[in-house]
């Protein structure tokens, strides 16, 4: 996919789904995540075995929607991926698609696909990933993986507001070794990968990205 870039053309649709998800993901902070088991970064990092081979189950899937083998799944593959799974979001269909397809190549590789399902998981009520083939088992099963990303991003998110910065980031390294503060390099370096359009805030969907990378997984996985 090349560098990662935060796509600009549908400000206001991106607007509108960072809000939504923010408000998710508050709500989950307060309801859901209020006492979470990670303590520490290095409970972070210990996950993500765990989250690369989940993940990489996404892909077998990913390649029978992309029924043309070119790498991208294309807004009729997506349709049909969506019907198959019963998920119905045609007022949000096309906003999701361009909110996740953050290149603007007009189809979904394969990190920007994890990501849209991610997605889908967390911002429908109770999402019933049709569990009936044997094929698409794995995806009733990975609500838990995506679950546990949200858990990993509140983790970060101290002041529980939906979105991160770069205090949040540099409280949560430095809280794990008070008595090693993380140096101020590493951190920034971290928060750009994930802050694409340098506006000082990591939205979930930039975080999910970053987040993907770091665990192991790209577009060529």
């Amino acid at each position: 996919m090349g560098a990662i870039c935060c796509c600009g053309r549908y400000p206001s649709e991106g607007n509108s789904l960072d809000r939504k998800l923010e408000s998710k993901l508050v709500e989950m902070k307060k309801n859901k995540f209020g006492k979470s088991k990670l303590k520490s970064i290095d409970s972070v990092v210990m996950l993500f075995p765990m989250f690369r081979e989940k993940l990489k189950t996404l892909r077998g899937m990913f390649e029978q929607y992309d029924e043309d083998s070119n790498g991208y799944i294309d807004p009729n593959e997506l349709k049909r991926f969506l019907e198959h799974q019963q998920l119905h979001l045609q007022e949000e269909f096309e906003n999701l698609f361009r909110y996740c397809d953050i290149d603007g190549s007009k189809g979904i590789q394969f990190n920007e696909f994890i990501v849209l399902v991610c997605l889908i998981h967390l911002l429908q009520e109770h999402p019933s990933f049709d569990n009936s083939q044997s094929s698409k088992a794995e995806l009733a099963h990975l609500g838990e993986v995506f679950d546990t990303m949200v858990e990993v991003f509140l983790f970060f998110d101290k002041n529980g507001d939906g979105k991160l910065n770069k205090k949040d980031m540099v409280k949560t390294l430095n809280d794990t070794y008070p008595l090693e503060r993380s140096p101020s390099d590493i951190t920034k370096n971290r928060f750009k990968e994930m802050d694409w359009d340098n506006n000082g805030q990591v939205t979930f969907r930039e975080f999910l990205f970053g987040f993907i990378k770091w665990v192991g997984i790209d577009v060529d996985e």
